[in-house]
């Protein structure tokens, strides 16, 4: 068994007391997760914490307003619902953050937690519908998607069933219908929808056609509608429709809005609630369907992370800024605007505002490419060490939110540059889908041209710079320190994709199909692709010192295509360290982010020479 340079965990980041204690606070401050509740009991609400140093899921009851922490989890807890009636709590109960399991079953109040619906299998998430009369589930497995429904707490019955990707979405509020996403045209990145009754009879199918995917929000919140809320792409970006699903009719809704858009229904059914995205920042509408009149909600600039409308019509969001943390709101129906949910404890500390960049690329399908800049609070002119943080997905956005990751960067001295790349959400189809059968490289010309952009203004240089990032972005990480070598003083990459033909052999099935959509086949059907988009193709030119971070139970980036790479940096004698941690992709544990952060920051600080 091969053995590697440990990662070198300091037991403080820094000597001044007062910034010690302030990074790790923004870690352990206590933080909530937006409320769910009922839908026949709205009184009762679900909701995540890391009140316990372990993100887990608490009960709250608004009448009496007491809470309850549900699941109390080695590794921590983050799925769970509340059936209809608000008597029972479901939640997914996995084996050491594998993300592999079944859902488990707990009254309300206090109870042993049960198999929720025997008679169905282990697997992945893939949907959960709960009514009073109706259950739905569906689970992911090496051999496809399985949907089952329940009625009148009768046994499990295979309602869908296939090797292509998919997955359970939404059902009717009166329970007679289901929908099923699914992708057995054989591209799980742009799904088409199917509506089934309940019996398994078929209503209505709707597929846009290749490249255009169908995302389905919602039903009307009303007995007897058949309107579904569907997000489409027709036009190249993210918009609405309803489409009633027994007519077979739809009604786009086309708005005003210059980004991409998501929605929820009011309980009457009569208007939406509208989260407009925009240069990656959110505000929030009331869109009327009658008369069609938009109305803005009030809401501070920065980005709301979820939202949701009340039987009373007050609508409740979590919102943040990069330099506010995160805080639960409330609008009511006249328009006043308060914190719903504080958690027990200090509020964690505040940071710095990040600055708009954008910087000219010389392809398409956009003119330039978006980051955001942060600087610390005492930076000087001169260049800076700085830390290229690239986000995972690639399906997703850095945005103008608090991330006690950025601050811990900026509290030691770095800037932050975080990078909107072709890949990401938010900047339209043609900008989220310019990867395909070219991921990796095509990210890192983006990521090249803003670093072009930081070393021609000043703000740092190749010796100061440090290339970082998660999942897909820790995967971009070592395939920068490989491809650009003279670019970055050192790499973090954390939970990367470092062997991608060894990494698809391993990884869960939903991940398998999304990559066979994005590289257009199997590592045995377009070989090329996947050897030019690997990291450990390039691992003979990798110069600066890597940090590499991983789970043991990782099912999306498994441990081993790792250590594959990490083998071959030992025969080079390239100078790396390797911190190897008991969890899947990421840890729920307070305790463990702060040791894994503490690392990468010491790690970064050698390697641009600051001791």
């Amino acid at each position: 068994m091969s053995t590697y340079p440990e990662a070198k965990t300091p037991e403080k980041l820094f000597d001044d007391p007062e910034r010690e204690a302030r990074w790790r606070a923004r870690f352990s401050a206590p933080r909530v997760s937006l409320p769910d509740w009922a839908r026949d009991a709205p009184h009762r609400s679900l909701y995540v914490s890391n009140a316990s140093g372990t993100w887990e899921i608490y009960a709250w009851d608004r009448d009496a307003d007491t809470h309850r922490q549900v699941t109390d989890r080695p590794q921590g807890t983050f799925h769970g619902t509340l059936s209809a009636d608000g008597e029972q709590i479901w939640w997914f109960d996995d084996t050491d953050g594998d993300e592999f399991g079944s859902w488990v079953a707990e009254p309300f109040g206090t109870g042993e937690a049960r198999p929720a619906l025997p008679g169905t299998h282990p697997g992945y998430p893939a949907g959960l519908e709960l009514g009073s009369k109706v259950i739905g589930v569906g689970m992911s497995t090496d051999d496809g998607v399985t949907v089952w429904v329940a009625r009148d707490g009768g046994c499990p019955e295979v309602l869908y069933q296939h090797e292509q990707d998919g997955g359970l979405s939404a059902m009717s509020w009166d329970e007679s219908m289901v929908v099923i996403s699914h992708s057995e045209h054989g591209d799980s990145r742009h799904p088409a929808l199917r509506v089934l009754r309940v019996d398994g009879s078929e209503v209505a199918e709707k597929w846009d056609g290749p490249g255009k995917g169908l995302e389905a929000l919602a039903f009307a919140p009303v007995t007897g509608d058949p309107r579904l809320l569907v997000l489409h792409e027709r036009r190249g970006r993210e918009e609405l429709l309803i489409w009633d699903v027994v007519a077979d009719t739809e009604t786009e809704i086309r708005l005003d809005l210059p980004g991409e858009v998501s929605a929820d229904w009011y309980p009457d059914g009569k208007a939406l609630l509208i989260a407009h995205t925009h240069h990656a920042r959110t505000t929030m509408h009331r869109y009327d369907l009658t008369s069609g009149e938009l109305t803005d909600l009030p809401t501070p600039p920065g980005t709301v992370a979820g939202a949701t409308v009340r039987p009373d019509h007050s609508v409740e969001y979590v919102w943040s800024s990069a330099a506010t943390p995160s805080l639960v709101r409330t609008v009511s129906r006249d328009g006043t605007d308060r914190v719903l949910l504080t958690p027990p404890g200090d509020r964690a500390p505040g940071s710095e505002a990040v600055t708009d960049v954008f910087v000219t690329v010389p392809h398409g399908p956009n003119d330039t490419v978006h980051a955001l800049v942060a600087r610390p609070a005492d930076a000087g002119d001169g260049p800076l060490p700085t830390v290229f943080n690239l986000h995972g997905g690639p399906h997703a956005a850095d945005e103008d939110r608090f991330s006690a990751y950025r601050a811990a960067w900026l509290d030691a001295g770095f800037a932050v540059v975080e990078i909107n790349y072709r890949g990401s959400t938010g900047y339209g189809s043609a900008w989220r889908d310019a990867i395909e059968g070219r991921p990796g490289l095509t990210e890192l010309e983006d990521v090249a041209r803003v670093h072009d952009w930081a070393i021609e203004t000043g703000l740092t240089t190749p010796a100061l710079s440090i290339v970082a990032g998660a999942s897909w972005g820790g995967y971009l990480t070592l395939l920068a320190l490989g491809t650009q070598p003279e670019r970055w003083a050192g790499g973090v990459a954390g939970v990367p994709v470092a062997d991608y033909v060894s990494a698809y052999a391993d990884e869960m099935e939903p991940l398998r199909a999304y990559d066979r959509a994005l590289f257009g086949g199997s590592p045995e059907e377009v070989p090329d692709i996947y050897r030019k988009a690997s990291p450990i193709t390039y691992v003979d030119e990798v110069r600066a010192p890597v940090l590499v971070l991983a789970g043991d139970n990782d099912p999306r980036c498994p441990i081993q295509q790792i250590l594959n790479y990490l083998d071959r940096l030992k025969q080079r004698e390239v100078p790396f360290e390797f911190y190897r941690y008991d969890a899947g992709h990421g840890s729920l544990v307070v305790a463990e982010t702060l040791r894994q952060v503490a690392t990468e920051i010491h790690f970064a600080r050698r390697a641009v020479g600051l001791g």
